[in-house]
């Protein structure tokens, strides 16, 4: 994450993959500290803004303690899921902060922008872990007819021309996921890295068995988990575990990979930058491809 914003892009991460919860006072301290150190030394060059993503759904019985080290630290995007609230949306602008909410639908977007969100990410069909059924040119269709603040495309965006289709769309940002995981700076495990490199769309399962909210997973993990990736049983959001068979020694948030449908795009495990400077030169091709129609 702090390779993305050095690199000119907004980085982000989940709050709950610091673990223990202290654990995210210091990693956030840490970021703070080296994007800091990068400004002064690249004043020709600063880094991108960061972002924290919460879980604020009431089986995540931490988020208001992340919240609470989020403040402390002035974090300048919170991104939320799983529930808008007014409260957390409030106190985030009260700190200069803006908050970004995933939805999978029109509806959802309406609420989320009537609680005080100051943008949306809509969550399209093929995005990596929890993502919605709709297409994204319905998605962003639909939501541009009332709402013309900030929004962040999702779902199987992988490379510059994509970038370029959620332009078009309507969509002011993408908002890439899965790429990020094949990096070098990423501290994701090395074979899930090979997954991703490995995979392709063929290779992602959408189930609702690990958090009780539909998401799409890497078939590979599944199996090495003990599971039937094609037999999966209907999972439960109060109790956020596999719910019934499988091997009881792999933890969902640990074992299960969350994966989107655009990974066949990735071809290898590379630096961030080399990424970063990958989508930027497919995105000016794709444009100049557009603009000798």
């Amino acid at each position: 994450m702090i390779a993305q914003c050095k690199a000119g892009i907004v980085g982000s991460f989940p709050a709950l993959n610091a673990r223990p919860q202290a654990m995210l006072d210091e990693w956030i301290h840490q970021i703070t500290e080296e994007l800091a150190a990068w400004n002064r030394d690249n004043p020709d060059r600063p880094a991108a803004p960061f972002a924290v993503n919460q879980i604020v759904h009431k089986s995540n019985n931490r988020w208001e303690e992340d919240m609470v080290t989020c403040e402390k630290w002035q974090v300048p995007i919170v991104i939320t899921s799983l529930g808008a609230r007014e409260d957390l949306n409030g106190a985030v602008k009260g700190w200069g902060g803006i908050t970004l909410h995933d939805v999978i639908d029109d509806r959802f977007a309406r609420k989320a922008i009537e609680k005080g969100a100051t943008g949306l990410i809509p969550v399209a069909a093929g995005a990596g872990g929890h993502a919605g059924r709709q297409s994204p040119f319905a998605l962003v269709q639909e939501i541009r007819e009332w709402f013309e603040g900030p929004v962040a495309l999702s779902g199987s965006i992988a490379s510059g021309a994509s970038v370029l289709g959620a332009q078009a769309m309507g969509a002011d940002f993408a908002y890439i996921g899965s790429p990020w995981i094949a990096t070098f700076e990423a501290r994701a495990d090395e074979d899930y890295k090979q997954g991703i490199v490995e995979g392709s769309a063929a290779d992602i399962v959408y189930s609702d068995l690990f958090t009780g909210v539909h998401g799409n997973y890497l078939r590979k993990s599944i199996e090495n988990a003990g599971l039937d990736p094609d037999n999966l049983p209907k999972g439960d959001i109060s109790t956020m575990n596999f719910g019934s068979g499988g091997n009881t020694e792999a933890k969902a948030w640990r074992d299960i990979w969350g994966s989107g449908q655009g990974i066949g795009a990735v071809k290898a495990v590379e630096s961030v930058a080399d990424r970063v400077d990958r989508l930027e030169r497919e995105y000016l091709a794709a444009k100049a491809r557009l603009n000798t129609l």
